[in-house]
Parts: C-alpha cells; sequence; structure tokens
C-alpha cells in the first residue's frame, strides 16, 4: 500500500498532542543518547521547536486519518557539528508500519524547503555509509563524524527553491 499522495506535513507546533509520542520513539530509536541513561532529553528537544521561522524547527507527517507517520527535524548543531557546518537535518523517524511507503523522501524534501525558505544555502545531515534515501535524493559525502552508535559519514545537500539555489 503506498502512502506518499496521502501525507500531509505541519509543524510539530501545529499538533503539540503528539509530542509525547515522539519522546517515546526518540527514546527506543536512539536509546544510547535519549534513554534512561544517556544524556539527552527527548522532550525539551522536541519543546524547543516552538517556532516556524528560526531553529530548530520539527516537522511531522500524518496521514488523511491524523495518525502519525514519522518527524523530522531542522536543527543548528546535530551530529557532526564539530565540522563547522550546518544547518542539520536531524531526527528523521518513521513509525515502522510505515517503512518503505515514502514517508522518509517527502519528509526530507519538507525540510529542505524549510532551510530553503528559511534562506539556508545548503543542509548536511550524518548517517550510515551505505544510506542509499540521502544518496537518492542528491546528498553527497561530505566528512565524517562518530556517534555513541559508532562512525557515520556526514552529508550536504544544495538546496533549490523554485527552481534557483540559494
Amino acid at each position: 500500500m503506498q502512502i506518499k499522495r496521502d501525507i500531509k506535513i505541519l509543524h510539530l507546533f501545529e499538533r503539540p498532542e503528539f509530542t509525547s509520542t515522539l519522546v517515546h520513539w526518540f527514546m527506543d530509536e536512539w536509546e544510547p543518547y535519549y534513554g534512561r541513561t544517556g544524556p539527552g532529553n527527548a522532550k525539551k528537544d522536541l519543546e524547543a521547536c516552538a517556532g516556524q521561522d528560526a531553529l530548530p524547527i520539527c516537522l511531522i507527517a500524518l496521514d488523511d486519518r491524523d495518525r502519525l507517520l514519522g518527524t523530522i527535524a531542522l536543527k543548528e548543531t546535530s551530529v557532526g557539528s564539530e565540522l563547522d557546518v550546518g544547518p542539520w537535518l536531524a531526527a528523521l523517524l518513521v513509525d515502522l508500519q510505515y517503512q518503505g511507503r515514502g514517508v522518509g523522501p517527502v519528509l526530507i524534501e519538507a525540510i529542505a524547503t524549510e532551510a530553503a525558505r528559511l534562506g539556508f544555502k545548503k543542509i548536511y545531515t550524518s548517517g550510515q555509509p551505505d544510506d542509499k534515501i540521502f544518496q537518492s535524493q542528491g546528498w553527497r559525502p561530505y566528512g565524517e563524524t562518530t556517534s555513541l552508535r559508532g562512525p557515520l559519514i556526514v552529508y550536504e545537500r544544495e538546496l533549490t527553491y523554485k527552481g534557483q539555489v540559494h
């Protein structure tokens, strides 16, 4: 079942009732950082995404029945910030039952559009060396970094907005 055409993208602040679900998702997915013994605070990080014209920004994907499908953020810093670049696509997460249905690419395009709207020329993200979702969408390897889970590649993407590079 393809769900891509039914995806609605909103800022998290427009639907704050999904914050508690996202906190649990973050703790499960990124346990070394957001877990009980990790240094992160998922609730605080999500609550910081309260606007749409300044970073951090958090977007959510909903289906036509208002089910939460996934999330993504645009932040000033993330894993790889020691390379002195940014902003960062971060926190890309799609509910397991909706993975492989086009939600991730839609979220990536939505956050790239937000970054271009804010005037950024490039965005960065970190991921696994074989991360095909980024490679298939025009991201190029930029450098290397390490997370609590091990080595990662930092990817870079030039942004276009209405056909123009910003």
